[in-house]
């Protein structure tokens, strides 16, 4: 029996011998007693006049603060392998249930963001996003898998009206399935991924945006970076990942597993990825959230 053939057995022994825990919790403040919900907190942000800066801002306070569900606290383990150099290597990531939310538990809000504002909380909160891999990764891995619910193309699809829309739709489709939050959930967005294309030839950085898979596990978005930076619509998720990572059962993270020649294609469907570039988004992003 080849290396190939002994996949199969030697993960589910892995599995099996409790490769390195099975959950991992968001390290945030207790939800305030008297936060806003999710669709209160919408409509504190529908007003026309408050720019797209300052409701980033808004969001990122309200998560900061506390002001996610209990749910979105626990992260769930996704799994992949690879033969390297003849041997097995088995990684494991823990990954938020479900895109960026704001409220509680029954009554939770999506907020896309900018991968400016997108990479700042991640950063508070010791995590990354994830790649184009690990995108089809985490939707393989899930345990409910929503159908994309694109709405027509408008100059309206980055106000939060349609925000609150596609939110509505996605809420209708979870109850229709009988799903409870606290599951993996994919399908519903896109991802906001990292990508050696954050940055483009002319050096400008930009969003690279990935997935919104199909039932048949087709990405309706293939990998795309034709927005600049601070462009956000209502069908970008923020996904978080957290930073630690175990490779072979052994504590890692997941910037080293990035930038390794070796290791990378664990994580990687694009080459090695170093983050160099999160430079520029870092400037970028403190003058988009001045």
């Amino acid at each position: 029996m080849n290396i190939k053939q002994l996949i199969p057995v030697l993960f589910f022994f892995l599995m099996l011998s409790g490769f390195s825990g099975n959950a991992q919790y968001l390290k945030l403040p207790k939800r305030p007693v008297n936060a806003l919900s999710g669709s209160a907190f919408a409509t504190a942000i529908r007003d026309a006049s408050l720019s797209p800066a300052a409701r980033e801002q808004r969001i990122l306070a309200e998560v900061e603060s506390g002001n996610v569900p209990v749910f979105y606290r626990n992260f769930l383990p996704v799994t992949d392998s690879l033969v390297i150099e003849d041997k097995l290597f088995l990684i494991k990531y823990f990954v938020a249930p479900d895109y960026l939310v704001v409220g509680s538990d029954s009554d939770y809000f999506y907020c896309p963001l900018t991968v400016s504002a997108a990479q700042r909380i991640a950063d508070k909160l010791k995590c990354s996003l994830p790649t184009r891999k690990m995108s089809d990764r985490i939707y393989q891995s899930a345990d409910v898998k929503l159908s994309p619910e694109p709405i027509p193309p408008s100059m309206q699809m980055i106000t939060v009206p349609v925000f609150e829309e596609h939110n509505r739709l996605l809420h209708q489709q979870l109850e229709r399935m009988g799903a409870k939050p606290g599951k993996l959930i994919a399908g519903n967005k896109k991802d906001v991924v990292l990508s050696n294309q954050i940055i483009a030839r002319n050096g400008t950085p930009r969003v690279v945006i990935y997935g919104w898979h199909k039932p048949d596990g087709k990405a309706i978005q293939p990998l795309y970076n034709g927005h600049k930076y601070d462009w956000v619509d209502y069908s970008h998720g923020i996904r978080l990942i957290q930073n630690k990572v175990y490779l072979n059962g052994s504590q890692t993270t997941l910037k080293k597993i990035l930038k390794s020649d070796k290791f990378h294609g664990l994580l990687s469907d694009e080459g090695v990825i170093d983050q160099s570039f999160l430079r520029i988004l870092l400037n970028n992003k403190n003058k988009l959230l001045k």
